[in-house]
């Protein structure tokens, strides 16, 4: 594979930049009254203003040579038709397959991948008809009223991130849980707020041998025996989402209440899988079904438009300029919707574990940086927490924002404050305040000539900090859908220009094998001597604690 730094486009781009730095955007803008109709794009319930970005016309052709140079289009192809692009793990990467409309065909390895997917949603439909109307009963006859989706990584963040999301849309009586740490103090939390006989278990685990779900499950089982349950009865209160049906059955699920899903899913892709039936118990699967298919519409989008005018690839072009030319080594997620407050996290794995990476997909080492750190919060709290970095701090941090143009809710005044807030603060990054302003106002206040001398630098901001703009309707199930869809491409997009594989994650594994070393030292009367002198006393003083 060419190294990124040896293509003819990015040696364009560089040459680029030169210039580039001297631009302000208050200036691209005064330059151009058609910026934004130029530099926005609206597709399927989303609108994306990206005018807001360091870069002309002429930069957005050069970013798009580089993403023809770099095999976006043919990358894309081979991911849609299951091609094993997931080279380290020789898998196929098929999220796209677990959001198509039942009458699609697709076959892997002489399978219908399309007929198997499908067959699991109806499974799905099926239970959450029983769950929500009351068919379903715990082991003393009493209908669920607590459902604890017990997971860890993609097997809880996605589930969790849309159900609270969707909450305006969840069933009134059937309250969710999340439960993913394995510190004791976060399952303690939520069984002390449910009851035994009223609340249903989902046991997460594609192999069910993840350490820290399969601990919090034994838990879970142990609570429900103290309080009652048999073990002929745990099968009222246990469903797995999991391959591994003798295992299943010996922790004492029925294997018709265990719901697969494939190698091919990824963890921080399968909330669209039987992951999601966490989410299809909360707001029933008509609503579920339209999640899905907002992700399949920005899937057809992202597979057929051109790419000058392709969200994905716009939006993840914009990231690239940002990182690798500008040196913008940070991304901040600033959703202006309270629902969508666990987003940024939910992004942050989606982009940090899938373009993480230091080396190339044939083993080279990267010559460029590859992807940002990703962090956020949601706005306006953010305004009152980190703001003050991204408009006055030394390291220019790009910032996405997001929000509805309808609330949820009918309180009167919030949403235009909200609104206002959202917009003022992209604004306030793009202009900045010059010292010349500051000096006028002051002035014009009547301060002391020494007194605006000393306070004009504090009161001066650069402005010319770059962000996106991500507009909805509403946000309903499907415009969540088609959200999380465009991120999904915009980080597959961004790891084929990286030439990274972006679908496997080694660099957590080696903590998890270590982890297992230590806990067995931690509970054995053994002197741990097998690590360094940090690690060893650091074992040796919890020891003390066990």
């Amino acid at each position: 594979m060419q190294p990124l730094t040896a293509s003819t486009s990015f040696s364009a781009l560089q040459s680029h930049l030169a210039s580039a730095k001297n631009w302000h955007l208050l200036d691209l803008f005064a330059q151009d009254s058609q910026r934004f109709a130029d530099m926005s794009l609206k597709t399927g319930d989303l609108l994306l203003d990206y005018s807001k970005n360091l870069i002309t016309a002429e930069t957005l052709q050069l970013l798009l040579n580089l993403a023809h140079e770099r095999g976006v289009e043919e990358q894309r192809e081979a991911m849609f038709a299951g091609a094993k692009i997931n080279t380290t793990e020789n898998r196929a990467v098929l999220h796209t397959a677990l959001r198509a409309p039942r009458d699609a065909r697709l076959l892997l390895d002489g399978q219908d991948v399309i007929a198997d997917v499908h067959a699991v949603l109806d499974q799905m439909r099926a239970f959450t008809q029983r769950v929500r109307s009351g068919q379903w009963r715990g082991h003393t006859g009493a209908a669920i009223t607590d459902i604890v989706n017990i997971g860890i990584g993609g097997s809880d963040l996605g589930p969790r991130t849309v159900c609270q999301a969707l909450r305006p849309f969840a069933q009134p009586g059937l309250q969710l849980h999340f439960v993913s740490n394995v510190d004791g103090c976060d399952l303690d939390a939520v069984l002390f707020r449910c009851n035994p006989e009223t609340t249903l278990f989902i046991i997460a685990s594609k192999t069910f041998t993840t350490l820290e779900t399969m601990m919090n499950a034994h838990s879970a089982r142990d609570w429900l025996l103290q309080h009652g349950c048999t073990e002929a009865a745990l099968t009222r209160h246990f469903v797995a989402l999991s391959t591994n049906t003798a295992a299943v059955k010996a922790f004492g699920i029925a294997p018709e209440n265990m719901f697969p899903f494939w190698d091919w899913v990824g963890g921080r892709y399968s909330v669209w899988s039987a992951i999601g039936l966490s989410v299809a118990l909360a707001v029933g699967f008509d609503h579920f079904a339209e999640f899905l298919q907002g992700a399949h519409t920005m899937d057809q989008h992202f597979r057929s438009a051109p790419l000058e005018s392709n969200m994905p690839v716009l939006l993840a072009l914009v990231g690239i300029w940002n990182r690798n030319f500008l040196g913008c080594s940070s991304l901040s997620i600033a959703p202006y919707l309270q629902d969508l407050r666990l987003l940024p996290a939910f992004l942050q794995q989606l982009d940090m574990e899938s373009n993480g990476k230091s080396v190339a997909r044939d083993g080279a080492a990267l010559e460029t940086a590859s992807g940002p750190l990703v962090w956020g919060q949601a706005g306006t709290n953010g305004q009152h927490a980190y703001f003050q970095l991204l408009h006055q701090g030394t390291d220019v941090i790009p910032v996405d924002f997001i929000a509805a143009l309808k609330p949820q809710h009918k309180l009167p005044g919030h949403h235009a404050a909200l609104l206002a807030n959202c917009f003022a603060q992209s604004e306030a990054l793009m202009r900045g305040k010059s010292t010349e302003e500051v000096r006028s106002e002051m002035q014009a206040q009547g301060i002391d000539p020494a007194q605006i001398a000393a306070l004009a630098p504090h009161r001066t901001f650069a402005g010319n900090r770059p962000s996106n703009t991500i507009l909805m309707d509403a946000l309903t199930p499907k415009t969540l859908g088609t959200l999380i869809a465009l991120y999904e491409h915009k980080v597959f997009v961004q790891g084929v220009i990286w030439g990274v594989n972006s679908f496997d994650q080694w660099g957590v594994e080696l903590g998890k094998v270590l982890a297992q070393k230590i806990q067995s030292e931690l509970l054995s009367a053994a002197r741990p001597q097998q690590h360094d002198s940090s690690t060893n006393g650091l074992v040796a003083i919890a020891k003390t604690a066990l």
